[in-house]
């Protein structure tokens, strides 16, 4: 049995997230799942790195499966381009070993959140920023950033009120930047729980607006989600990359 690797991009705004749901036509991993079963003639499943929410954008996602065709991959990719949404992408289609895996196998990966921090029209981009025309305190953000690098206890920071698995998680770089019209958070770590950046997200905006301090951030690991920031829009998160 072969397995083969999708290397892929969607705007998410019109679907529920990327995970299959029973009874609903509206995931990225059903539309690729559908397209592909009818594609190669057998019941296909993919695993995607991660499952985005409902509304989250992807540059850089990554699924695998596996099928008995013998079809060439670089057709498989081309009847893709065809049967697919013009809202969901496919940049590469290749065999791989037996072995990946794309969630058991990724080590990392990196998520950007973009503010748009303006007065001004967002009008061609305003599907992938969340609106906040308010001065925030950038420099006060990034002193709070800092406080998230290392390993933590991200469990006030996880939308999952049932989750029974470990919360802790390692964040190697979170980046804040003034681009433009838009402050750009940046988050690279080695896994991230429900909501996560999100939320880690809600509480920097909170930090600069003035309504939290960013020396409290320490205090939050380990704790409730209460504790924690609002939830950020979904429209402006985007994967940007998936690290092997």
């Amino acid at each position: 049995m072969r397995n083969l690797r999708l290397d892929i991009c969607y705007d998410g705004t019109r679907y529920r997230g990327w995970q299959r749901l029973p009874g609903k036509d509206d995931t990225i991993q059903g539309k690729i799942e559908t397209a592909l079963s009818r594609i190669l003639g057998e019941p296909i499943e993919i695993s995607g790195s991660g499952r985005t929410d409902a509304g989250v954008h992807a540059r850089g996602q990554v699924a695998s499966f596996h099928c008995e065709s013998t079809m060439p991959a670089a057709e498989i990719l081309e009847q893709l381009r065809r049967y697919l949404p013009e809202d969901i992408g496919i940049y590469s289609c290749r065999d791989v070993s037996p072995r990946f895996h794309a969630r058991l196998n990724a080590r990392e990966k990196t998520y950007r959140y973009r503010i748009w921090s303006s007065e001004q029209p967002c009008v061609f981009v305003r599907r992938f920023v969340t609106v906040l025309p308010e001065e925030l305190d950038i420099h006060a953000m990034e002193r709070a950033a800092a406080h998230f690098v290392g390993q933590h206890d991200f469990s006030a920071f996880c939308g999952n009120a049932k989750m029974k698995k470990s919360t802790v998680r390692y964040i190697r770089s979170l980046e804040i930047a003034r681009v433009g019209e838009e402050i750009q958070i940046t988050v690279t770590g080695n896994g991230f729980l429900h909501n996560m950046v999100r939320i880690i997200v809600g509480t920097l905006i909170e930090v600069g607006r003035g309504e939290r301090s960013g020396d409290s951030i320490p205090a939050l690991f380990g704790g409730k989600r209460a504790e924690a920031g609002f939830l950020a829009p979904a429209q402006g998160l985007c994967l940007m990359e998936v690290y092997y």
